[in-house]
């Protein structure tokens, strides 16, 4: 499969149009989570542009063999409704994201997780493979059919 390669022109520009959708929408994070390591970039251009705390989330499934991290304040945090913006660079597989998701749900397992994704949880890309099996992607700046 090729490669392609963008320019840090392009990711402005990708991040900028994740921005305006959050802008048109009318919501607003609390807090912005950059996954490691495609993530942060976006992560925190959209943290300074709307002027609110980054955090990080590294989640490897494949490329290291210490394992996701569990960062349970986070899950809580959702549960208590505060908005938490996940970024990454793509949503290619879905298992990163489904990832984060099943371990949000058991952490706080009492939560009401279908009621907070998309709600007070939400995941912005900068691209969305639409054959992912994460379909849970609010805001994204391209969507490529892999």
């Amino acid at each position: 499969m090729k490669k392609i390669y963008y320019t840090w022109s392009d990711i402005e520009g990708m991040t900028l149009e994740i921005i305006r959708q959050i802008s048109h929408d009318g919501w607003r994070p609390d807090y912005v989570v950059g996954l490691t390591r495609g993530g942060l970039v976006p992560a925190n251009l959209i943290s300074q542009y709307l002027e609110v705390p980054m955090e990080t989330l590294k989640v490897s499934l494949r490329d290291d063999d210490k394992g996701p991290e569990h960062n349970l304040w986070m899950a809580e945090d959702a549960a208590k409704s505060k908005n938490i913006l996940i970024v990454d660079d793509i949503n290619d597989s879905g298992a990163t994201l489904d990832w984060i998701e099943q371990d949000w749900a058991d952490s706080v397992a009492s939560a009401d997780w279908a009621n907070i994704w998309n709600n007070n949880v939400r995941v912005a890309v900068l691209i969305n493979n639409v054959p992912s099996k994460f379909k849970r992607i609010d805001y994204s700046a391209f969507e490529i059919n892999k």
